[in-house]
């Protein structure tokens, strides 16, 4: 596995820990290797937990291929938000354990899990698209329309709110707050329950379930591509 995104796999429990430079930004090369990740997970039937480095889940796309052009531009978000989906439809547990902060594509990464675990902290969550002058992206919009609280949601997108790890539980990014040394411990705990379920029904249940999202972020990808583009 590529070293922005080491692999460990042990009791049918397959962590994928975010390794790239000092806020784990999303480049086309993690988006591959968090794609192979999840091939290799698949065969293992293993439940999935991603994380990142102490204080830090990831501050969002590569800045440097997002400047380079529209075409770079379009292609990352393309490969971004068809993670996510990925993610949404994965026939098996995912669990984020956020060390840290987590901006916008990472806020994202939240929002595209099944149980997300945040740490104690002065830390920031947070999708800060239009902060820095972007037009938040059809996928962006509808995947937090359907995770978030219809207030915070509102919050979120159009003002940018930074939230706090117990106002992003509030929020809907976070499911359980824990003490940053309880992270690592706390994450495997709720792996190990989520092993316990029967992967058919959770698969199957889980399509029914997000069949609406799934859909809205089809059509919402394709209108990226064609918008940004």
């Amino acid at each position: 596995m590529s070293e922005l995104l080491t692999y460990h796999a042990e009791d049918g429990i397959a962590t994928l820990t975010l390794n790239n430079g000092k806020v784990n930004a999303i480049s086309p090369d993690v988006i591959a290797a968090f794609n192979a990740a999840l091939d290799r997970a698949v065969e293992e039937r293993a439940v999935v937990i991603i994380t990142g480095q102490p204080g830090i889940l990831s501050g969002g796309y590569d800045l440097k291929v997002m400047t380079a052009g529209p075409k770079e531009a379009v292609g990352l978000v393309t490969a971004g938000s068809t993670l996510a989906r990925r993610l949404l439809s994965h026939p098996f547990p995912v669990i984020v354990a956020c060390p840290g902060n987590a901006v916008a594509k990472g806020a994202f990464l939240l929002l595209s899990a099944d149980y997300r675990i945040g740490v104690e902290g002065p830390y920031k969550i947070c999708l800060n698209e239009v902060q820095i002058g972007m037009t938040m992206h059809h996928a962006g919009i509808e995947l937090a329309r359907d995770r978030l609280g219809r207030a915070a949601f509102q919050r979120s997108v159009n003002n940018a709110e930074i939230f706090d790890p117990q106002g992003a539980r509030e929020a809907g990014f976070l499911d359980k707050v824990v003490a940053a040394e309880q992270l690592q411990d706390v994450a495997l705990a709720a792996a190990r329950e989520l092993k316990k379920l029967n992967m058919l029904a959770h698969k199957n249940t889980k399509l029914k379930v997000r069949k609406g999202l799934l859909e809205a972020l089809d059509e919402a990808i394709l209108v990226d591509q064609n918008h940004l583009g």
